[in-house]
C-alpha cells in the first residue's frame, strides 16, 4: 500500500485540488480516498486499470464534497462529432520552451478541460480511463480536449506582446 500511495498521491492531490480548488481540502480527500482503497481493496475487480479506479474514487469523494457544500461543477455537452484534428500533446508541449508559461495557459482553460488535460498528458490516462475518472462519455473527453488543445496552442504561439 505504501508503494501505492507514494506512486501516486502527487498526481492524485494535483487531480483533487484542480476540482477542489483548495489545498488542504485537497489533502482531506486523498486521504479518504486511500483509506476507501485500503478497505476496499477486496472488492477491486480489475475491470479498470488499478489508476483508474484510484482517480474515480477520488473523482467521487470530490464531487460528494463540492455537493455538501452546495458549491456546483460544470459538465460539458458530449459531442462525438468533433474529429480530433487538433495538434498532438507533444506539439502543444513543444510550442511552450517555457514552464511557467505553460502553466499559465493551461490556468486559463477551464476546469474540465484543465482536468481533461491533466488526467490524459500528465497523468497518461487513455480517453476511455479519463472519461470513468471524470463519470462522463468518451466523447466529452475528446471535446474538452479538442478544444483545450485549440485554446492552447492559440495561448502558447501568441506574440507575447498580446
Amino acid at each position: 500500500m505504501r508503494a501505492f500511495y507514494d506512486r501516486h498521491q502527487a498526481g492524485l492531490h494535483r487531480f483533487i485540488r484542480l476540482r477542489i480548488g483548495d489545498a488542504i481540502e485537497a489533502s482531506d480527500i486523498l486521504q479518504e480516498t486511500f483509506l476507501e482503497v485500503w478497505r476496499n481493496a477486496v472488492r477491486f475487480r480489475g475491470a479498470s486499470a488499478p489508476r483508474t479506479w484510484l482517480y474515480g474514487i477520488a473523482r467521487n469523494k470530490a464531487v460528494d464534497r463540492l455537493r455538501r457544500s452546495r458549491r456546483t461543477t460544470l459538465r460539458d455537452l458530449p459531442d462525438d462529432t468533433i474529429p480530433d484534428e487538433a495538434p498532438s500533446p507533444l506539439a502543444v508541449i513543444e510550442a511552450a520552451s517555457d514552464a511557467e508559461r505553460l502553466r499559465a495557459c493551461i490556468g486559463k482553460l477551464t476546469p474540465a478541460q484543465q482536468a481533461a488535460v491533466r488526467l490524459t498528458f500528465f497523468e497518461d490516462l487513455s480517453y476511455p480511463e479519463a472519461a470513468t475518472v471524470e463519470g462522463v462519455p468518451v466523447g466529452t473527453i475528446k471535446t474538452r480536449i479538442h478544444h483545450a488543445k485549440k485554446l492552447l496552442m492559440h495561448c502558447l504561439t501568441r506574440d507575447a506582446a498580446i
